[in-house]
């Protein structure tokens, strides 16, 4: 049965959303605060978290990042009352994989979760039978999920840490260098045909993604944006 943790203080949410999660046949692990969700992960590893940004003694920022450094691939959904541009941006650079505004609609959420969590097994599926992709100074390891910049020829290099939905973004670019990925395809391939939001998050994640693999030139030459389209890789 699929897991899913559950880190929400406030009685009015979690517990219409377990009852429903329940009737849905999802497993649901429920904690009120950051501290018990790292140790429930420590514990026994979720298929996927929902966590809720405003915590009673850590901010779902700081758990978000904390679990992406022992596990950068969990999925993980925040949920928060703060639905402002600014917010949802922070919450992506967490290393959050989406990003659901209270109030919602329980059926909505549901669909977000099952979205998120076949990307998750798409990915870890064809990271088994993957190796490693390389170019414009960039090595990308899509088994272990690792990327490194500048490999010399004794095999040192400088690894970037990227979050899910960067390494995801990078991987599919390179995967087919020279050709134009429209913006489309990238949204259904990277976040999933189900996604509600706007494309303006490709463009944050695009952007932070090219600062972490030193893609400063101006305009870029390494992830080059096709005006109209969508995005190219140069190797």
């Amino acid at each position: 049965m699929t897991t899913v943790l559950l880190v929400e203080d406030d009685a009015r949410i979690s517990e219409p959303l377990i009852r429903v999660l329940r009737t849905e046949d999802f497993d649901v692990v429920h904690v009120a605060a950051g501290q018990p969700a790292l140790a429930a992960v420590a514990a026994a590893v979720p298929d996927l978290v929902l966590l809720d940004l405003t915590l009673p003694d850590i901010d779902g920022l700081d758990v978000c990042r904390k679990l992406r450094i022992d596990h950068p691939d969990l999925p993980v959904i925040m949920l928060t009352a703060r639905a402002e541009e600014m917010d949802v941006i922070v919450g992506l650079n967490a290393g959050a994989d989406d990003y659901v505004a209270k109030p919602f609609r329980l059926a909505e959420l549901v669909a977000r979760i099952r979205a998120r969590l076949r990307i998750s097994e798409h990915s870890a599926a064809s990271g088994a039978a993957s190796t490693t992709l390389n170019g414009a100074g960039i090595a990308l390891d899509l088994r272990a999920r690792r990327c490194h910049l500048d490999v010399d020829v004794d095999g040192s290099s400088n690894e970037v840490e990227l979050t899910s939905k960067e390494f995801d973004l990078l991987a599919m670019l390179m995967q087919q260098p020279g050709v134009t990925l429209t913006r489309e395809e990238i949204m259904n391939e990277v976040w999933d045909e189900n996604w509600w939001g706007s494309t303006r998050t490709l463009d944050t994640h695009t952007s932070t993604l090219r600062r972490k693999v030193n893609d400063v030139t101006d305009p870029p030459s390494k992830i080059v944006t096709v005006r109209g389209v969508g995005f190219r890789f140069e190797p």
